[in-house]
């Protein structure tokens, strides 16, 4: 038993059942001991790999897409280029070298990265040549365009989950029961933010809910609305979120959430319409990743790559395309939601 467990098994004794989110916001993020503050978890050495670290051409065509949406809302200037959780900052590395021949993208655009984790803050300053401004969230974005990149971020935001009942709804807990971490039911209350899921549920069905994304979303939209710019949301999910998503990894491999608290990567899938609906301004169709970085050229740019490799090299781009866009590994699992301004058009890769 860690010393996350011991401390959350504490907690739980002194204070009853947590949320399933207050254990996530635990794991994850405990000053001392949360899994993002004490570690780098990408890579071979850690326990999990992210579409950039897979290729560069994943960050280049967003970079591309960005550029182009930039130029079509008549290439403001200055404007924030964010990303939220930015890992090891190689998404974003990529982003501007393949902007460096957009006319004027470069000058015009101040970086700014959201960033909890100080051992990745770390990575990325050490990653980016460019001037780059950390936050710990949106609030201190400065009040100017808004072309923002999230990629895996969502995902690792604490969720909420709800078991339906007779007539009401049961909130899923993390409790103690026999001196381990155990899930555990709340009583059946009435959920108003709910009542909209009676109809595509039924008994002992889960619904997960996602508050912090909810705001999140809301405050991007509410920046684009208001100054321009778009954001590009990937990661794994749907439309509309329903049953027990909840997984935590550790060396690639899944494991019980409950196991190792700290030392596992808890992520849950997003819930793409309540971003969508969260956010005031206009969004695109929910896209899968093949189908957006194939229309942005992501086969022909990996044609032009491929005639410079050989041998292991080549095999590794080959299977690298593969596993971004193929249907059966990361093409239809992971989506891209755009949103942009109302009236406006969405950027290159996604459609209305």
């Amino acid at each position: 038993m860690n010393k996350l467990t011991q401390h959350l098994l504490a907690r739980i004794e002194a204070h009853g059942p947590m949320t399933v989110a207050d254990f996530m916001g635990e794991a994850l993020l405990h000053p001392t001991l949360g899994y993002y503050t004490t570690r780098d978890p990408l890579g071979a050495d850690g326990d999990f790999t992210t579409a950039p670290e897979i290729s560069q051409m994943f960050g280049e065509l967003i970079g591309l897409s960005l550029a182009q949406a930039w130029l079509d809302q008549g290439a403001p200037a200055p404007f924030t280029l964010a990303e939220l959780g930015p890992g090891r900052g190689t998404l974003m590395a990529d982003i501007l070298r393949a902007t460096r021949a957009a006319p004027g993208f470069h000058a015009a655009a101040q970086i700014h990265l959201i960033e909890a984790s100080p051992t990745l803050r770390a990575k990325q300053r050490a990653t980016l040549s460019a001037e780059v401004t950390w936050h710990d969230n949106l609030d201190t974005l400065p009040d100017q365009p808004l072309f923002l990149v999230a990629n895996e971020f969502f995902d690792a935001l604490p969720i909420r989950q709800y078991q339906r009942g007779a007539e009401g709804w049961h909130e899923r807990l993390v409790a103690m029961r026999d001196g381990t971490l155990s899930f555990a039911l709340g009583p059946e209350l009435p959920q108003p933010h709910l009542t909209h899921r009676l109809k595509d549920t039924i008994k002992d069905n889960i619904v997960e809910t996602c508050p912090q994304a909810a705001a999140i979303a809301d405050q991007i939209g509410t920046r684009i609305d208001n100054t321009g710019g778009v954001a590009l949301v990937i990661d794994y999910g749907d439309w509309r979120a329903q049953g027990d998503t909840l997984q935590a990894l550790q060396d690639h491999a899944f494991i019980d959430p409950l196991t190792a608290p700290g030392e596992s990567d808890l992520t849950a899938h997003v819930d793409f319409e309540a971003l969508a609906q969260a956010a005031p301004c206009a969004h695109s169709h929910l896209t899968p990743q093949g189908v957006f970085l194939e229309r942005l050229g992501i086969t022909a740019r990996a044609q032009a790559l491929a005639t410079q490799l050989t041998g292991a090299a080549l095999d590794s781009h080959i299977a690298a395309h593969r596993r971004l866009t193929h249907p059966e590994e990361m093409g239809n699992l992971f989506k891209v939601l755009a949103l942009f301004p109302e009236g406006g058009t969405p950027p290159a890769g996604c459609t209305t």
